[in-house]
């Protein structure tokens, strides 16, 4: 019997840790809330929480997760390069599907783009940050793929043309993430989207 228990298996951790937390940490975000506006719950949760969690109990310095301005040289090319290409092609599909239109105008809000800015901040730091630095360490290339798995399936509940796009552009976001060493870019440039849509979805635009 105890010959039958037995195995190989030795697990690293911290892939474990950011792994089972991150996955608990969205669980949570989709049940409750903390404070009176949902953007501060996702920066508390998915910035402030993995930060706590790498300084104080994997004993690392944030930058080792992208929480630097890394290559900023190429992270500024990249980010204005996507923003030329990406921004027409968004104005035509928002434009274009009345489900992305409808989905986006419930959040027009007043405090744009700081509404964006404190919905995106977390959110891009617990997928390009601590996600993708931690997996790519530990698994390579692969890393990137890997940390683009949760993050389509927390888009499920939007739009499916957008859903849809998920996995290849959050592994767009990693690759950036990776190339520039800093989650800083991803987020700029999905901050940049993010705003952008709901100002079309409300017709801003035309």
């Amino acid at each position: 019997m105890k010959k039958f228990f037995q195995t190989n298996l030795r697990f690293d951790w911290k892939i474990v840790t950011v792994t089972v937390v991150s996955t608990l940490l969205l669980i949570i975000d989709h049940y409750h809330a903390f404070t009176s506006w949902k953007p501060y719950d996702r920066t508390l949760l998915y910035l402030v929480i993995p930060l706590v969690f790498i300084i104080f109990v994997f004993r690392e310095h944030p930058r080792e997760y992208g929480f630097q301005l890394g290559d900023w040289k190429a992270g500024l090319v990249i980010t204005f390069g996507s923003l030329l290409v990406l921004l027409p092609v968004l104005w035509l599909l928002v434009r274009g599907d009345q489900s992305m239109r409808g989905y986006y105008q419930a959040m027009i809000d007043s405090r744009l783009p700081l509404y964006t800015f404190f919905e995106l901040i977390g959110w891009e730091f617990i997928f390009r940050g601590w996600l993708t630095f931690a997996y790519v360490r530990k698994f390579g290339a692969e890393g990137l793929w890997l940390q683009a798995v949760p993050f389509a399936i927390a888009h499920i509940s939007k739009p499916e043309a957008e859903t849809l796009s998920t996995i290849f552009g959050g592994f767009a976001f990693g690759w950036v993430a990776w190339r520039t060493k800093s989650f800083l870019y991803p987020f700029l440039i999905h901050w940049a989207i993010f705003t952008f849509v709901v100002l079309v979805a409300g017709g801003a635009f035309g």
